[in-house]
């Protein structure tokens, strides 16, 4: 990765007053480094943010503080404000060309998709998405790349292993059988369990729920028999009473 230079003034203004840096365009930020003393800096926020879109956490820096100081340094942490996500604060980390850091490297997929992608069948499954080396912080990458082309099946991997990249110059801590990518299954044998147990109580519910209405029905249905069958008798011993009444009139 190539040096990036970025302007800085040293800084005076300290505590809430950098609020009013900040509505000048300038951001505040801290140069520090081992064994170094902690030095007040700020930077133009336009300037910065186009250089730390190139340099990232990885890229060296050339800090130019003032007229004469020249520190090299690593963008160590950046502050955003949680309310508005504005951009409030950067911390440098000046270097020694000579020792080597630890730096976290993005990994990057690159090439074409799988025919098993594309038809839906499975997905890239990326289950590490940096790696942290160890290097010298002039041979310190950018990203790492992992081209997938090479994936045709379900559980197709790649390894920490199988990437490529400097070894002679980044060192790295984990091991080399560890997964950064595999092809998985658009539906897992979990999933596809969770579904079918789901399938199976809407059927259930769908079962309790019709046999109910059947039961109410047939309880409806008996009673209204049961109504009509009482309506009848009622009328009949009505209709009897009329005509025994009748009689008793005739006799009189």
């Amino acid at each position: 990765m190539g040096r990036l230079s970025l302007n800085a003034e040293e800084r005076k203004i300290l505590g809430k007053k950098v609020k009013k840096l900040r509505q000048k365009g300038k951001l505040p930020g801290h140069v520090f480094g081992k064994g170094l003393e902690s030095e007040s800096v700020c930077v133009d926020e336009k300037t910065f943010l186009k250089v730390f879109k190139e340099a990232g956490e990885t890229g060296l820096i050339d800090l130019k503080i003032g007229t004469k100081k020249i520190r090299p340094v690593m963008v160590r942490e950046v502050q955003y404000d949680p309310v508005s996500d504005k951009l409030i604060h950067i911390d440098f980390y000046q270097v020694n060309l000579s020792e080597k850091v630890k730096a976290p490297v993005p990994l990057i997929l690159i090439g074409e998709q799988p025919e098993l992608v594309k038809s839906g069948e499975v997905i890239v499954l990326q289950t590490l998405n940096e790696l942290e080396v160890e290097a010298l912080p002039t041979d310190l990458v950018e990203k790492i790349e992992v081209d997938i082309t090479g994936l045709k099946n379900v559980d197709d991997v790649i390894t920490i292993g199988k990437l490529k990249f400097d070894r002679s110059k980044l060192t790295v801590q984990v091991s080399e059988e560890e997964i950064v990518v595999k092809l998985a299954p658009a539906v897992t044998a979990e999933m596809e369990k969770l579904m079918e147990e789901q399938a199976a109580e809407t059927a259930a519910v769908a079962v309790e729920t019709t046999g109910g209405a059947e039961t109410e029905g047939a309880a409806a249905t008996e009673g209204e028999a049961q109504t009509e069958g009482e309506a009848q008798a009622e009328d009949g011993q009505t209709k009897k009473e009329s005509h025994g009444a009748k009689e008793e009139a005739s006799k009189e």
